[in-house]
């Protein structure tokens, strides 16, 4: 094997010289090292962590370390928002765990406990053994998850002092059980809320009252823990901490911790001989293009982790870093994804903790905080969505100090072919504000009857959560789901459990169990929502490298039969979908033009798929299928224009579907630049002639039920993202239209009509009567029915 070279500028001249790659690179940015300060131990740190910080190198905390042990000493709410490798978790695990040291000496042996969240059971692991490296036996450090055998969950209950877990965890397993869990919280000290960037949108809505309810179980069992959150560099993180916890939060963002030198290099893949659909150019994918980088990567003994945007596109780099190197290398990668098992999950995890793995294709499950020290170079195989997320999938690379290589591999989609020409969009631009709606009715109400399930609710509760809380009472109790008894306080009615109707990640349902055929063995999960474009029915389905074709998908029983095969083709659901407009918030007048927000009911259904050759994308046929229609109420901005805008702008009424068709994708593919979301989150709908608004209207909406926030953020920044779509369609190269401009990867009608030169003037006159202020605030919406998501274009 050739030798380990460890400097960024080496690595990335190697990558863009080698195969005629020297046009690739279109920006190259240096970012400088960074010199460590460092400050004092606080005096209530006991000795015997400092003593194990001592052992692991940690002579001294760093300033910011320091500063966030003083604060949550003072028993203030606390969130930690520094870079990748900044040391967060010492921040609040040295504090915590002294609490707990002091805890130990209790006649019990249970003074004090901890609680800590994450977002993903991986990272949970990952903090169980880092815990255990800075204290004695006699704390005892615990996981408490999906994969927890029974027999040991017991055990945790009784005498685990500090308890790792996960969101769906506490609100399914901890909160509902609180009278089995009694002595825990009643000396409940402090909870930890790690990678608290990631609880955006629906999700985080969700996990924001379920830490609501903890607040409400541990005050009545006497208990007020102070929250510590930890959170990539984000815009605001005390007013996201703020609303997660209710509480307010002191943000510690000064990070003083030692950098590397980076070298951030921004790479398009270029264009293919073949033609997409209607003919338009295609460049070779990002998921390809990663593939080729870390085999020679890895080749070269270069520990590389390729961050990639989907499960199917994480086994594919990986199967083709494999072949193309053939072994004993080839050993040395695999993939990482949700949907493993989770044997096989830790096997990795050691593997690539270990060393043993050089090479690894992963999703965003490796992004949060896994310990994966020593990574000489980081491929990210698409715009992750956010800048906060590119910066935390890139810190991954040199996190021991030394030089790193970061690479964002641009998708032949709108928003990344933006920004690998528009360097100024990701290094000059601040990160995101993470958005969140604790208010949402949608999100409220089942969580009113899951607190109501655990503890009547009372009128002294309603502060807690929030001022949609009161109004949705009598809504709950009108559908039978809440009774008020005499002494004004609010019952669950149901038998079943009540936490059993939230669904905290917004999956639409159980998960879709991936069952082989022949042999009844699990291979996996797919979150219902994602079932239908998924595992329908005569998909092609991935997983470790092995290639099946779905043979049923049983949504009743949840299930999709897949065997075993080897097809020429990958598969591409087709879908059509209707909008109508429920109620108006807030109307902007554009000119002639006007912008709405407000809510909206979504009508989704998946009608057939396509057959696309692996190697060159092309059409081989298409399927029916007959699956059910998903409905989804949820908020949306929209835009009209009149008849006379269209006379101007040169648009006859045959080219407005295109038009507006173009329009609308292109938009969905900038919103990320403005909300914290990315397009899969998201979705639109284009209509020449509107039965609502009666005139030419283009919807952007957010994918999950009842709103997560995306729309209203691309309402109250329409000006800068409508202007940003109409100049990344116009300074694209392509004559007609093409994935890097106005094609969507998502479309369910097949792309078409699309027209790109029309767009264009349909933006122009939109934006010509632009106010040049910002959007006013927008309104809450009103209580209404939850709906299944539907699915998104």
């Amino acid at each position: 094997m050739p030798p380990r070279q460890h400097q960024p500028e080496a690595l990335l001249a190697t990558l863009s010289t080698g195969r005629g790659r020297s046009d690739r690179l279109t920006h190259t940015e240096h970012l400088p090292a960074r010199e460590a300060r460092y400050a004092p131990w606080p005096e209530g740190i006991r000795q015997e962590v400092v003593a194990a910080a001592s052992g692991l190198g940690v002579v001294l905390p760093w300033a910011h370390q320091a500063e966030a042990m003083d604060l949550a000493a003072a028993g203030r709410t606390t969130v930690i928002a520094t870079g990748t490798a900044s040391g967060k978790s010492l921040g609040y695990l040295a504090p915590l765990l002294s609490d707990l040291l002091t805890g130990t000496e209790a006649r019990n042996g249970r003074g004090a406990t901890a609680l800590y969240l994450a977002p993903t059971k991986a990272l949970a692991a990952d903090q169980r053994r880092r815990a255990a490296e800075l204290v004695p036996d006699r704390v005892r450090v615990a996981l408490y998850d999906g994969d927890t055998p029974p027999q040991e969950r017991e055990w945790v209950r009784q005498y685990a002092s500090y308890v790792l877990t996960n969101p769906d965890m506490l609100h399914r397993g901890v909160l509902p059980a609180h009278p089995r869990w009694a002595s825990f919280l009643k000396t409940l000290r402090y909870v930890v809320v790690d990678e608290c960037h990631t609880y955006r949108g629906v999700f985080g809505s969700h996990v924001a009252q379920v830490l609501r309810r903890l607040r409400r179980l541990c005050a009545r069992y006497g208990s007020s823990p102070t929250f510590l959150l930890a959170s990539a560099t984000t815009a605001e993180p005390a007013v996201t901490a703020e609303r997660l916890t209710g509480l307010p939060a002191t943000a510690v963002t000064e990070d003083c911790s030692p950098r590397g030198p980076m070298v951030f290099a921004l790479w398009e893949p270029p264009l293919t001989e073949n033609t997409g659909e209607h003919g338009a150019p295609v460049r070779r994918s990002a998921t390809a293009e990663a593939g080729h980088l870390l085999t020679d990567l890895v080749h070269g003994g270069t520990r590389t982790v390729a961050f990639v945007r989907s499960r199917r596109a994480a086994e594919l780099v990986a199967l083709q870093a494999q072949e193309q190197l053939g072994q004993p290398l080839a050993a040395r990668v695999a993939a990482y994804r949700g949907g493993y098992l989770a044997e096989e999950r830790r096997a990795l995890e050691r593997a690539l903790h270990s060393g043993r793995l050089l090479g690894l294709a992963s999703t965003s499950a490796l992004e949060l905080g896994v310990d994966v020290s020593g990574l000489d170079a980081v491929l990210l195989a698409g715009y992750p969505g956010t800048r906060a997320s590119l910066w935390q999938q890139a810190g991954r690379a040199g996190r021991e100090g030394q030089g790193a290589l970061a690479v964002l591999i641009a998708r032949d989609d709108p928003l990344d072919t933006y920004l690998v020409h528009h360097p100024e969009a990701l290094f000059a631009t601040p990160v995101e504000a993470t958005v969140l709606d604790p208010d949402n009715p949608h999100v409220l109400a089942p969580h009113l009857c899951a607190a109501a399930a655990e503890l009547p609710l009372t009128d002294s509760d309603l502060e807690l959560f929030g001022p949609s809380a009161a109004p949705l009472l009598p809504v709950l109790e009108r559908r039978g789901l809440l009774r008020r008894r005499p002494d004004g306080s609010w019952y669950w009615t149901r038998r079943e459990r009540a936490a059993d109707g939230v669904d905290l990640r917004g999956s639409g349902g159980s998960p879709v169990q991936i069952v082989e055929a022949d042999t009844g063995r699990l291979l996996g999960t797919v979150d219902a929502e994602a079932a239908h474009t998924a595992v329908h029915t005569g998909a092609v389905h991935l997983h470790q490298g092995r290639t099946y074709l779905v043979r049923e998908l049983d949504l009743d029983s949840s299930v999709a039969l897949v065997t075993p095969a080897n097809p020429p083709y990958t598969t591409s659901a087709r879908d059509v979908t209707s909008i109508a407009i429920l109620s108006t918030d807030t109307t902007e007048e554009w000119g002639e033009a006007r912008l709405s927000f407000g809510s909206v009911e979504v009508t989704n259904q998946v009608v057939g798929y396509l057959r696309k050759r692996i190697s060159t994308g092309q059409i081989l046929g298409e399927s029916k299928l007959d699956l059910p229609p998903r409905t989804l109420r949820t908020r949306a901005v929209w835009w009209t224009v009149t008849e006379d805008q269209l006379l101007d702008a040169l648009i006859p009424f045959d080219q407005l579907p295109g038009a507006a068709h173009a329009a609308e994708h292109a938009s969905i593919g900038l919103l990320p630049l403005f909300a914290t979301c990315d397009r899969w989150d998201i979705g639109g709908v284009s209509v020449p002639l509107h039965p609502d608004t009666g005139l030419p209207t283009v919807f952007v909406y957010d994918g999950h039920s009842g709103g997560a926030g995306f729309a209203e953020r691309g309402f109250r920044r329409a000006v800068e993202w409508l202007t940003a779509t109409r100049d990344a369609i116009a300074a694209c190269e392509c004559d007609r239209g093409c994935p890097s401009c106005v094609q969507s990867p998502k479309c369910g009608n097949g792309n078409e009509p699309l027209d790109k030169a029309a767009a264009i003037r349909l933006l122009t006159a939109l934006l010509s009567g632009a106010p040049t202020n910002p959007a006013g605030p927008v309104s809450p919406a009103d209580p209404a029915d939850p709906a299944d998501p539907a699915g998104k274009d």
